[in-house]
């Protein structure tokens, strides 16, 4: 029976899975083939001695009271107390009867049977150790040989498991034939029921950010952090970088001699190009770099928003946003804020139209000349509700504004406020706006009318709405995503009051 194991050896060395697994896969297929002798009703239990491989069968049945009689199928599995003692006297309920059976002489359906059986449990076992082995390796890049091409899809051989990467996963106008050399970035590992499936990618930015690790020993070694990766896939790529030692030029070590390093990374991306940026915490002189070779003349940035609008000259204006909006967007992805490319005339412009904006808005709402309303907006108040809140000797160290003046002001606004809230509230009464919705925070009272505008009248109808619908209907510019998916949070509390209590307490 020696041969048996020698088979067992074997077979788990060709597939690379335990030894175990293989020999329990026999006593499966060996129990099976004793069912189909004795009757599949019996519970039949095969076992190979892992020294010598001699295999036993065994009966086993239950001891019981009495036989179940609403399942006869049972009592070939059981047997009666009182019979049970005869064969051993000590025996009790709930315990096994043992009996050993004779070897099985293996029939032609039988072997078949086993054969079968031992096939599907080391194909199993097999598909376990592929997928458990590439789950961890995951986020890694594995080369491979093309096995089949399908309608773009790609088959590819990885040696111990197969790869899948799709024709939205591969580099456009990029094709491959059988026995093509492939890399590529395993992004996902799912079990599925036909076994393991490796999903790879070459147009995922990892993939980027990998290849420069395995080309830029610095980045492989850590002192050189790679902080953000943008990719038009198959045309340009922004990569940002960061040196943990001021010695080393992050830039400079990914160029490589006479580009020898980042050259390396745009032949395996079929002559993508690729712009290398020094990483700053600043986020202005980061979205500058990002922006290059654009040149920018000015940067402002509105933290509320998460916004960025930044000027080029006239002649700059399509080099910064590159074709088909290239430049800007990937500008954008790299550095996680909006960016808005303008011209300094139309920069001045909107400058202006801003200016006598917010000059109106004082003069109207404060009864105010024009001299009053300009130091105002020169000052930085972009509402009436800003010079509520600022403080009387705030306002008093305005130039050309003593103590009276900034006093009369800020009762001025109050009082606008106050008559503006009175309209409000009239306003919801006949429009039928919850009391919680127009009260709700986050959202102003032109917000709130907006809303009703469209039948958004309760904290119920807001909850429904998700985070880009409120922003279409307030206006992009009013909310930040952010901001919006919170007060879709804040209307959707009064359906969980419960663990809204418990997050309070």
């Amino acid at each position: 029976m020696q041969e048996l194991l020698q088979v067992a050896d074997a077979v788990a060395r060709e597939k690379s899975i335990d030894r175990e697994i293989v020999i329990a896969a026999m006593e499966e297929a060996i129990q099976k083939a004793g069912r189909s002798k004795y009757g599949y009703d019996h519970d039949i239990r095969a076992q190979i001695d892992r020294k010598t491989g001699e295999i036993e069968l065994f009966r086993y049945r239950e001891v019981v009271e009495e036989f179940t009689p609403d399942a006869p199928e049972l009592e070939a599995r059981q047997i009666l107390l009182k019979a049970a003692k005869k064969i051993k006297t000590d025996t009790a309920i709930g315990e096994f009867i043992v009996d050993k059976l004779p070897p099985l002489d293996f029939g032609r359906i039988a072997a078949q049977t086993a054969k079968q059986v031992i096939f599907q449990k080391v194909r199993d076992a097999e598909r376990d150790r592929q997928f458990e082995e590439y789950k961890e390796r995951a986020g890694e890049i594995v080369s491979g040989v093309v096995k089949r091409v399908e309608y773009g899809n790609v088959t590819v051989d990885l040696g111990r498991g197969e790869g899948y990467l799709r024709r939205q996963d591969a580099l456009p106008r990029e094709h491959f034939k059988n026995g093509d050399r492939i890399r590529a970035y395993i992004h996902e590992v799912r079990r599925e029921q036909r076994g393991p499936q490796i999903f790879l990618s070459r147009v995922h930015p990892e993939f980027l950010a990998c290849l420069f690790r395995q080309e830029v020993p610095e980045i492989y070694d850590g002192v050189i952090e790679i902080k953000a990766v943008a990719r038009d896939p198959g045309s340009r790529a922004k990569i940002a970088v960061l040196s943990r030692d001021s010695s080393i030029d992050p830039v400079g070590a990914c160029v490589g001699m006479r580009g020898s390093r980042v050259q390396a990374v745009v032949g395996e991306l079929q002559g993508e190009k690729i712009d290398i940026i020094p990483w700053t915490n600043d986020v202005a002189t980061f979205v500058v770099n990002a922006l290059a070779p654009a040149e920018v003349t000015k940067v402002v940035l509105d933290g509320d928003t998460h916004r960025l609008d930044v000027v080029v000259p006239d002649e700059q204006l399509s080099l910064a946003i590159g074709r088909r909006g290239q430049n800007v967007r990937l500008a954008t992805q790299l550095s996680g804020w909006n960016i808005d490319i303008m011209t300094e005339a139309e920069e001045t412009e909107r400058r202006q139209n801003e200016f006598k904006t917010r000059s109106a808005l004082f003069i109207a709402g404060l009864d105010v000349d024009e001299v009053i309303a300009h130091l105002l907006v020169v000052e930085g108040f972009t509402s009436i509700e800003d010079v509520v809140e600022t403080s009387v000797d705030e306002l008093a160290r305005i130039q050309g504004f003593d103590s009276d003046v900034a006093a009369e002001l800020k009762n001025r606004a109050s009082t606008y406020l106050d008559a503006k809230k009175v309209e409000f509230d009239k306003k919801c009464i006949e429009l039928g706006i919850a009391t919680e919705l127009s009260n709700l925070k986050g959202l102003s009272q032109e917000m709130v009318l907006a809303l009703a505008d469209k039948g958004v009248k309760t904290l119920d109808d807001l909850g429904d709405l998700a985070g880009d619908e409120l922003r279409e209907i307030v206006g992009e510019s009013t909310l930040t995503e952010s901001q919006a998916n919170n007060v879709i949070m804040a209307a959707r509390a009064s359906w969980f009051p419960e663990e809204t209590q418990a997050a309070s307490a």
